[in-house]
């Protein structure tokens, strides 16, 4: 039988799918409706059928980019008639358009589609008045928001005109040297990325930059931002920024400079006490990003509007639509957070749709129990659903919650809420409303390892892809590393962790392909086998595993032929001693299938009673293998590593445990060897003697281990010729 290694296909806390709506988890299930969380039909939602849902795939009644002319007029005849690298991608679309093959449904909340694709030269439809509908059929246009605009564009177009050169923005995005761009381009599959590693403020920093860019982007290396005075930033956010952080950390003066350089940024050193200011500043850069981004458009549609039709001004200022940043987050109390930054931040006049956002993603009172420790408190108080979206729409004035996705300029998102408005059906899929991100922010990704991590493969998978449909885009305004595929090589990724993955690795080097280049920081560790303080020894056993595609079989190998030999023997020579109150954490439920169906079934293991906890076990299932396993007549309890991370069950009768594989949070680490037989003692079951503790590892458990033992000691577990190490 073949055997993949992989996380399991759990959706949600627990793995289990649920219909939607807010849970109570810690204080009774709170039924809510969904808003924007899930896919609904129209009569689905709603009080009295006051509003009806649609889907974030779809175009709005309204689309964010005109429809086609009526009149049948060619826009390419009011173009030059040289040729453009793009002809073929607006003749595809086009051809599409005229041809009159279906499209995705749209549903209409009022009035029709009255907007036309404007020729090149006129204003842009990415920022027109407010479209008649959005994601949850909100219909509230804002007020005069069109004339609002252009009336600050033409008080602002001195400004554009004198751009700061030395801006990130401009740079990056506003004005970039297109044949710095396109060699970067060339060489990076050729050459692949220069590596320099350096230490700061205790942190290993690897920075990855391309051949032709190393010495200015080596720069960064050396620079330290102290405050809000060394950032470029749009003027409505120098107030409020100054208010809420007037001079940074030492941490936040050392990454700021990666983040508003718009480099790609993997921070495995997130931790509850730095969690706040790297939402402020990653709130605070998507902002500024957005706002400039905005703001260009919105002086070009004023130039362009006083040029006339007769304007010969090429001004490449936009992407196919107009959402510009995505924001993946593990719950919707997460998301609250960050969005009550963003307002802090943005200290919009006005707020539509505030009271819905409230009803729907905070829950106050919701708090887990004052024993459960304070990382998983602060991850599952108020709602912890873990399946939202939301789009998020910037006027002048007004903020608008649950804008729909073409009209967004912010979308945030949980992994299984995005998978689901992309959808998986390849005929039915949606994902243009992505083509044009250039900041993605991955908050919290330790938390989304513990979901299903294949819903964030697969929204990064559909980033930055070419658009099915034109959706009213102005190909004459579309920057060229669009129309020419590159946009990936222009986007900036910024993924914040408390550690370091295989996964994230995989992110790094797959997605992360900034020509501005690219940065990793990681923490020495100390080892968190040295909190545990009890006195009692730990052995780690290293078995030989020669490619990672088998690692899972050679794993099992040797569980089953050094260590279940072991528990027979205990049990059958001890009488309520050592041989009961054996815990096997396993770190994969693919493997505790494996185990679980092993000792089901073996002549091995026939004498020795077991009992199971995993994610998926009921309430009453989980209070009976506890209460079997304290009293003795369960000896074995296999226990997977994401029902300890929904749950944190305080499992009492621990005497030894056996880690048939690494936990990948270290805390876990401490919390099972540490608390579970620290409990055992306090009560008188086992003396520090008797404890048994291994845990199994092989070469490809680096990053775990070094976690648990040490970044010294790492090194020479995993090379040493010996394959047992004690440590007390």
């Amino acid at each position: 039988m073949t055997y993949t290694r992989g996380r399991d296909s759990g959706r949600s806390r627990g793995g289990r799918v649920r219909s939607g709506g807010p849970r109570g988890r810690f204080g009774g299930h709170k039924k809510t409706k969904f808003t924007a969380s899930r896919i609904t039909g129209p009569d689905e939602e709603g009080a009295g059928g006051s509003e009806s849902a649609s889907e974030p795939g779809e175009r709005s009644p309204t689309p964010d980019y005109a429809a086609p002319s009526d009149d049948g007029e060619d826009r390419s005849d009011l173009r030059s008639p040289r040729v453009r690298p793009y002809n073929l991608l607006v003749q595809s679309l086009s051809a599409k358009e005229a041809s009159g093959q279906p499209r995705h449904k749209k549903r209409k909340s009022g009035g029709e589609d009255t907007q036309h694709l404007e020729p090149h030269g006129q204003v842009s439809a990415q920022y027109p008045a407010e479209a008649n509908g959005d994601l949850d059929g909100v219909d509230e246009a804002d007020e005069d928001a069109n004339l609002a605009d252009l009336t600050d564009a033409v008080k602002g177009e001195e400004e554009l005109d004198n751009a700061d050169c030395s801006d990130p923005y401009e740079i990056h995005f506003g004005n970039p040297d297109e044949a710095t761009l396109s060699e970067q381009i060339r060489e990076l599959p050729r050459t692949g990325w220069q590596m320099h590693r350096t230490r700061q403020n205790g942190l290993r920093i690897s920075t990855f930059t391309i051949s032709t860019s190393s010495k200015h982007r080596g720069l960064l290396i050396a620079m330290f931002y102290t405050g809000p005075e060394n950032l470029k930033l749009k003027k409505r956010l120098t107030s409020p920024i100054r208010t809420l952080r007037p001079t940074f950390c030492p941490l936040e003066g050392t990454i700021s400079p990666y983040v508003f350089n718009y480099q790609d940024l993997l921070f495995c050193a997130r931790s509850l006490q730095n969690a706040k200011e790297l939402r402020t500043l990653i709130c605070l850069h998507t902002l500024n990003h957005v706002f400039k981004t905005r703001d260009r458009v919105i002086k070009n549609n004023s130039r362009l509007a006083k040029e006339g039709a007769s304007g010969d001004t090429e001004l490449r200022d936009q992407g196919f639509t107009r959402p510009k940043a995505l924001i993946i987050l593990p719950t919707r109390q997460s998301c609250a957070r960050v969005i009550d930054i963003i307002i802090a931040l943005c200290e919009p006049e006005q707020q539509e749709n505030k009271k819905r956002f409230q009803e729907s993603y905070v829950e106050v009172g919701a708090k887990p129990s004052g024993d459960k420790p304070e990382d998983f408190r602060d991850l599952f108080e108020g709602n912890d659903d873990d399946m939202f979206r939301i789009g998020l729409k910037f006027t002048r004035k007004t903020v608008k919650f649950f804008a729909q996705f073409y009209n967004s300029d912010i979308i945030i998102a949980s992994p299984l809420g995005m998978r689901m408005a992309i959808g998986t059906d390849t005929k039915k899929q949606d994902y243009d409303f992505l083509s044009s991100i250039e900041v993605v922010i991955v908050d919290q990704a330790d938390a989304l390892l513990m979901q299903n991590w294949e819903h964030v493969e697969y929204i990064f998978e559909h980033l930055n892809l070419q658009p099915r449909e034109a959706h009213g885009c102005d190909f004459g305004r579309v920057r060229n590393w669009y129309l020419d595929g590159s946009a990936k090589y222009r986007r900036q990724t910024i993924i914040l962790s408390a550690f370091n993955t295989p996964e994230l690795n995989s992110i790094f080097s797959n997605y992360m392909q900034n020509t501005e280049g690219k940065a990793k920081f990681t923490v020495n560790y100390d080892g968190v086998m040295l909190e545990l303080g009890l006195g009692i020894k730990q052995s780690f056993s290293r078995y030989d595993s020669p490619s990672l595609t088998n690692d899972p079989d050679a794993r099992f190998k040797y569980f089953t032929t050094a260590i279940v030999p072991s528990l027979s023997r205990y049990d059958k020579s001890t009488k309520g001693s050592v041989g009961q109150g054996t815990l096997i954490f396993i770190p994969s439920y693919l493997d505790f299938v494996r185990i679980r169906n092993h000792f089901s079934s073996s002549t091995a293991t026939q004498n020795i009673s077991f009992g199971t906890i995993s994610e998926y076990t009921s309430v009453q299932d989980v209070a009976r293998a506890r209460s079997h396993f304290l009293t003795g007549k369960h000896s074995v309890l296999l226990y997977t590593e994401r029902a300890h991370h929904f749950r944190r069950y305080a499992i009492r009768g621990v005497k030894r445990v056996i880690m048939y594989g690494l936990p990948e949070n270290p805390v876990f680490y401490r919390e099972i060897m540490g608390g579970y037989i620290e409990q055992s003692m306090l009560d008188g079951k086992v003396d520090p003697g008797e404890v048994i503790s291994r845990s199994v590892f092989s070469k490809w458990d680096g990053l775990k281990l070094e976690r648990v033992v040490g970044s010294k000691r790492v090194g020479a577990m995993m090379s040493s010729v010996g394959d047992t190490f004690d440590f007390i």
